[in-house]
């Protein structure tokens, strides 16, 4: 399938993830990018939503989002942002989280977890379950009905997949789990790493370096690290997984569909053909993005909102 002419575009522009060799990034060039975003314009509108407001989840600074103007309780959609667990932010993800609570109708609590290299796995990891088994512990500070999903997209679709197995062993009760082109394997052998290894967007040394910064002496085999080799995948919440066609990580998001499939677990795959890794966070550039968060906001209300039989 050929790249997409939006996605052509774009890697016209956007070669690659961070635009700068990743070995002459030093603190400073860190710092850089994280204060720099050029897309921002490319990421959506700050809809006005009624409930906007920034709390804590037992010391992990989060974003509550609510659409809908009365105190009833709802169901909680919990968001992971993106960035190779180096870069990202709530306030980068803003025009995403008002996004999803409009289109869920859920209460939309979007997690400002502690970053790479200042903070070495496990650390995003600990900083997503703690915000998930918070919303569980105080249903009524979240205005929650007791019914929650996971969502994250890149190192935040591997942050919302560790929460989601962590949750089923502390038996808490997951209604959903989405992962938007997740990073699930470290080790970084599959197929499309070889295949999209250069000048798709995300490159394959540049998700390298990204590992490396958040966790350098980790086991690479470690669930924390690497859901794809979490020796036990059944019971685990029912997902629904996104991937790009033309992505390095394309292939870890779709074995691990595989993986649950064959485990039982429901599970929805979707690949959007053409795409390149971040055409989800970027609806002013990419097409698609408004299709995969219409196909996702559609697989949510139906888990979240289930209709009686």
């Amino acid at each position: 399938m050929p790249l997409h002419p939006q996605s052509r575009d774009y890697i016209a522009v956007h070669p690659s993830d961070l635009g700068v060799d990743p070995a002459m990034l030093d603190p400073d060039g860190i710092q850089e990018l994280r204060a720099h975003d050029g897309l921002a314009a490319q990421r959506g509108p700050l809809t006005k939503l009624p409930y906007v407001r920034d709390e804590r989840a037992e010391g992990v600074p989060i974003r509550i989002y609510r659409a809908d103007p009365g105190d009833a309780p709802l169901p909680v959609v919990v968001y992971f942002h993106g960035g190779g667990w180096v870069l990202g932010s709530v306030k980068r993800n803003d025009a995403l989280g008002r996004d999803l609570a409009i289109r869920t109708g859920a209460v939309v609590v979007s997690a400002d977890y502690r970053l790479a290299p200042e903070h070495q796995f496990p650390a995003a990891a600990d900083d997503a379950w703690t915000v998930v088994r918070d919303i569980f512990a105080r249903p009524a500070f979240y205005q929650s009905n007791g019914r929650v999903a996971v969502v994250g997209d890149s190192a935040g679709g591997n942050l919302a997949a560790v929460a989601a197995w962590q949750a089923r062993d502390a038996g808490l009760r997951l209604a959903h789990q989405v992962l938007v082109y997740p990073v699930l394997d470290v080790a970084m052998d599959t197929p499309s790493y070889s295949e999209f290894a250069k000048g798709f967007g995300l490159e394959a040394g540049e998700m390298a370096w990204f590992a490396r910064q958040y966790a350098p002496d980790a086991d690479p085999a470690d669930p924390r690290l690497s859901p794809l080799r979490l020796p036990d995948v059944a019971g685990l919440a029912p997902a629904t997984i996104v991937t790009a066609g033309h992505d390095v990580l394309r292939d870890e998001g779709e074995s691990y569909a595989q993986r649950l499939r064959q485990a039982g677990v429901p599970v929805g795959l979707r690949r959007f053909d053409g795409a390149v890794h971040n055409f989800f966070g970027l609806p002013g550039l990419f097409d698609q993005a408004g299709e995969a968060r219409d196909h996702i906001a559609e697989r949510l209300r139906e888990a979240l909102c289930p209709t009686p039989s």
